[in-house]
């Protein structure tokens, strides 16, 4: 899954609400019928690297991704594990909501 986000801010100042709110970004995503534990978020320059895993009953997968933050967007690349079965526009949707959120 990639979202990518516009954005008329300074990458500093982006850079930091990312990492700011990730755990709000993954955690408590009502609208997504799972659980999210964050395993690892490392940043490397503008890039964030990170590892989840997601439950759901008694069904788990690894999730990994970046967020990588340029001058002018802000690009969620994810891969979703066994959880595909969550639709991509759902979750694009919901993701680009709490980007956008971030932005305000």
């Amino acid at each position: 899954m990639r979202i990518t986000i516009s954005h008329d801010r300074p990458k500093g100042e982006v850079v930091e609400a990312v990492d700011r709110s990730f755990d709000d970004l993954f955690k408590g995503v009502a609208e997504l019928p799972v659980k999210v534990t964050i395993q690892q978020r490392t940043w490397q320059g503008s890039t964030l690297i990170f590892a989840l895993t997601a439950k759901w009953g008694l069904l788990s997968t690894p999730i990994k991704g970046t967020v990588e933050v340029t001058d002018h967007d802000i690009t969620v690349d994810a891969d979703l594990g066994l959880f595909n079965f969550v639709s991509e526009k759902t979750a694009r949707a919901v993701m680009g909501d709490r980007i956008k959120g971030l932005l305000k």
